[in-house]
Formats: structure tokens, C-alpha cells, sequence
């Protein structure tokens, strides 16, 4: 599907725009938008309010054809609810609504001429943004894999934005910024939803080099011997029941000044969790192959910031391996060294990935980092405390981390992919004490998220660092079941919110 702008000088500029079908909205009250009352010429419109055929309601639809006032061939009505209190809910229905109406319609080309700016704290940018990520959303087909694909929708292939002349430029910016986001979004769909024999540790690093490839990054590709020397025995630990090949994938975006401290994206990839010899239950357990959503994030996150050539150096980071039980795997009860030198005892062999992820954290500090940012389906405690509307977002306590939480936060809610912070503190520390090592890899089942996090803050403390847990958000169960693409759109928001601030300094 392809977008564009379309400049309209004057409420009336509306009349004289051909296309095949342009939607304008309408409200609850009976009132219409600046672009619905300049169709309005013969009170068509009004009448099909006052009749009761359209009610306003958010995400109504109706179609009329050849209108009086309108050079388009359709007029597409769009309920947005109250005129006076339009909410982000309100007008995120209305755009989906509108994103599912042209899929069917007869035409290949639409234009949208809503007021994008009548959502309280939310201007034209963030409207054509989330219009083009919900109707990129609707077209997505997870078909890989059929012998038969699903038919591709014959409906609109090409949208314009009605705006005005002056918001031109700014919202060729934001086609371009969700368009790649939602580049961005589809890899790491198409990635979490490929079955794990498939999508191994192997597919992850050669979607990397691929990524390299295409836009002039660099990839660097650990395999087992690498790994061994760099001492990583936790992430070693996971990979022993496996026969696939372990890899430690390295991806660097050079957007920056070159003696700029980079931001490091961290993604938990285990491609198939088993649970190890504390197997998981067999009912669900496909939905294992979703384990590498961390991993799928930061690959998709980076294919979107180097589409949009973002002025800042990111590295990302992903170690990647599967969770099997077999007679040389890990046993509960075992204890492993990890690269930073502390000792882990192994109560639980399903508590995998702050094991994997430990190793990642501290082989990072290398970069000496500006920041690090790690996306992991790490706990279904997580899922519990915050169900799947929220990522969990936890970090330390002190003003710069506090900082770093309210940043990112933001960034959530600017994208609608949002996170909750959770909390870290000392005395979860006290559950993890081990009898034998170091540390135990679990803390019980009380507040099993945040011990998981306590437990990979004992191996960021050289830097500044968040952790998302998005096992509820990562990807949904059921008759829809599929990966969600969360959380590139918040990883992504946060970094152009990083690239401005690089930009104003």
C-alpha cells in the first residue's frame, strides 16, 4: 500500500478532489467535519445522519455514491462519537474502521480527510502515523508457510492524506517514519510467527546479515567456539540439551557522530522453549516458538530505524539458541559460570532466558554504552500482574534510571504500545540467595517478574539499563493467535525521540 499527501489550500479544496472513494467524518450530534460539510452541498450527508442510517458512533461507517458536492466517486462517512470529546480510543476506531472499509471497496486509490488534530495532545502526525500502522496491520497475511496463499486484498493500494498545505512537509515525515515502523513491525511478525524449525538461531543470524546487506549495516555473527572463549557458560548452559547450533548475533547501526556513545538493544532469542528438563505441559507449548519475541523486536526495530536513516549509532545484541531436554542438557541442581564471573545454580531449567541474557548484558559493556534496553517473553508472572495490555518496564531507582523509565514510558504512550514500570528493589534481591553459588536463577513464585529482573540487574550495574518483560504482549493466543510486533513501535518511538534530542543539541 503506498501514502501520500495531498495539500488542500481551503475548506473548499475538498470539492475538487478526485479519487475513488474519500472518507470525511462525522460526529454523534449529528454535526459534520469541515470536509463533510464542504461535500454537503445538496444536505445528502445530513440527511443520511438525521435518517438514522449512520449514527456517528466511533468507527461507524456508510458508503455513498455520487455525491452531489463531491468530485470523488465515493463518499466514505466515518463516525469519530462526540465532537467536543474525541478520544485516542475514539479516533484509533474510526481509523481502523476506515483502513477495513477500503479493503473491500471497488477502487484502487482513497483519500482520508478527517481533522487530524482534534485529539487532545495528538497532532497530524501522529493521526497519519496511526492510520497507515493500523491499515498496514489489517493487510498483514501470515501465509508463509500455506502451499496456497490467501488472496491479497483488492480493494485500496494507494492513500493520500487531505492536509493542509503548510502541514505538507511534516507529514511526508511521518508516512515515511510509519512506514518504516511498519516494515519494522511485519519482520518481527513474520519472524515470531515462522515455526521454530524453521526460525532457528541460524534463520535470526542470517535475517541479521541480510539486514546488513540491505542497509549498510554491519553484522557480526558469534558461533560456539566464540562463545566459549568469551567464557559465557550461563548462555552455554541453555544450548547443551540442543543439537541447533547456538549463535551470538551482533548488529551495528552507524547513524551517529563516531565517538558517540551507543544505545544497545538486548533481545532474548530462544527459538523453541521446551522448558528444558523442567518441561513445560504439552497443551500450548507450540506457542514456544514465540520465545524469541525479543529477538524479533530488536531485528525488526533496527530494519526500521536504518530505513529511516536515524542520526544515531544503536547496536544491537541478541544471544540465540533453542531450550531442549535431552541427556546432556542442563540439570536443576547444576551450576554454571556466567561471563562475568559469578556463579548461577540452576533450580529451574525453564527459567532460561535471564540466563542467556545475563551473558549478553555483560558482554555489552564493552561498548560502554549511552544506554541499554533489553525485550524479553521472559516470565508468565509478568502476564499475571499486568495481563496483555501492558510490557512490564523495570529499571533501578535512583534519577537517571527514573528518567530513563519516564522516557520510555512516553515513548509508549506516544505509540500506543505501552508498559507499566514495575518495581526493583533490594528486597527481592534477598530470594534469589543460593546455599552453593552466587545465585539461584529463580526467587520462588512471589513476584516471579520482578525477581527475574532483579536477577539481570545484578549484571548491569556499569551502565544505564531497562528491561521490558513482553510475555503478554508479544504475541496473542487463541483464534488470533499470532505474533503481535510488540514492542517495536516503542522501542522505535523512543529512539526517534533520541535521534531529536541528538539533533537539538
Amino acid at each position: 500500500m503506498d501514502f501520500s499527501i495531498k495539500p488542500v489550500a481551503a475548506k473548499t479544496g475538498f470539492t475538487t478532489i478526485k479519487t475513488g472513494c474519500i472518507a470525511v467524518a462525522v460526529f454523534e450530534n449529528k454535526a459534520l467535519s469541515a470536509a463533510a460539510k464542504a461535500l454537503d452541498t445538496k444536505g445528502e450527508i445530513l440527511a443520511a445522519l438525521k435518517s438514522g442510517d449512520l449514527t456517528g458512533k466511533p468507527g461507524s461507517t456508510l458508503l455513498l455514491r455520487n455525491l452531489a458536492g463531491s468530485s470523488a466517486d465515493r463518499v466514505l462517512l466515518v463516525g469519530l462519537g462526540k465532537q467536543d470529546a474525541v478520544s485516542e480510543k475514539d479516533f484509533l476506531a474510526a481509523l481502523q474502521a476506515t483502513a477495513r472499509a477500503f479493503a473491500t471497496l471497488g477502487t484502487s486509490d482513497a483519500v482520508v480527510a478527517f481533522p487530524f488534530d482534534i485529539v487532545a495532545k495528538r497532532d497530524t502526525s501522529w493521526a497519519i502515523g496511526s492510520f497507515i500502522l493500523a491499515a498496514r496491520d489489517g493487510a498483514y497475511r501470515s501465509d508463509t508457510m500455506k502451499s496456497k496463499k490467501e488472496p491479497a486484498s483488492s480493494g485500496v493500494k494507494k492513500v493520500a492524506f487531505a492536509v493542509d498545505a503548510k502541514e505538507a512537509g511534516i507529514s511526508k515525515s511521518a508516512i515515511a517514519q510509519a512506514v518504516a515502523t511498519a516494515n519494522g513491525i511485519d519482520l518481527t511478525k513474520e519472524l515470531g510467527n515462522l515455526p521454530a524449525n524453521v526460525c532457528t538461531p541460524t534463520y535470526l543470524a542470517n535475517t541479521a546479515k541480510k539486514l546488513a546487506r540491505e542497509f549498510k549495516m554491519t553484522a557480526e555473527i558469534l558461533d560456539r567456539k566464540q562463545i566459549q572463549a568469551l567464557k559465557m557458560g550461563s548462555f552455554l548452559s541453555v544450548t547443551n540439551g540442543s543439537v541447533e547450533p547456538p549463535k551470538f548475533i551482533v548488529l551495528k547501526h552507524s547513524g551517529g557522530k563516531a565517538k558517540e556513545a551507543p544505545i544497545v538493544l538486548v533481545g532474548k532469542g530462544i527459538t523453541f522453549d521446551s522448558g528444558g528438563i523442567s518441561i513445560k505441559p504439552g497443551a500450548a507449548m507450540d506457542e514456544m516458538k514465540y520465545d524469541m519475541g525479543g529477538a524479533a523486536a530488536v531485528l525488526g526495530t533496527m530494519r526500521a530505524i536504518a530505513e529511516m536513516k536515524l542520526p544515531l549509532n544503536v547496536i544491537m545484541v541478541i544471544p540465540s539458541c533453542e531450550n531442549m531436554p535431552s541427556g546432556s542438557a542442563t540439570k536443576p541442581g547444576d551450576i554454571v559460570t556466567s561471563m562475568s564471573g559469578q556463579t548461577i545454580e540452576v533450580l529451574n531449567t525453564d527459567a532460561e532466558g535471564r540466563l542467556v541474557l545475563c551473558d549478553a548484558l555483560t558482554y555489552v559493556e564493552r561498548f560502554k554504552p549511552a544506554v541499554v534496553i533489553d525485550a524479553a517473553t521472559l516470565t508468565g508472572a509478568c502476564i499475571t500482574a499486568l495481563g496483555h495490555h501492558n510490557s512490564g518496564l523495570f529499571t533501578r531507582n535512583d534519577d537517571a534510571h527514573d528518567a530513563l523509565a519516564e522516557e520510555l514510558l512516553t515513548a509508549g504512550k506516544i505509540a500506543g504500545d505501552t508498559a507499566w514500570r514495575m518495581p526493583i528493589e533490594d528486597r527481592y534481591q534477598e530470594q534469589l540467595k543460593s546455599n552453593f553459588a552466587d545465585m539461584a536463577n529463580i526467587g520462588g513464585p512471589a513476584g516471579g517478574s520482578v525477581t527475574a529482573a532483579c536477577f539481570l540487574e545484578r549484571y548491569t550495574r556499569k551502565y544505564l539499563w531497562a528491561h521490558l518483560d513482553i510475555a503478554g504482549t508479544a504475541w496473542r493466543s487463541g483464534a488470533a493467535k499470532g505474533s503481535t510486533g510488540r514492542p517495536v513501535p516503542l522501542l522505535t518511538t523512543f529512539l526517534i525521540g533520541r535521534a531529536r534530542t541528538a539533533k537539538a543539541k
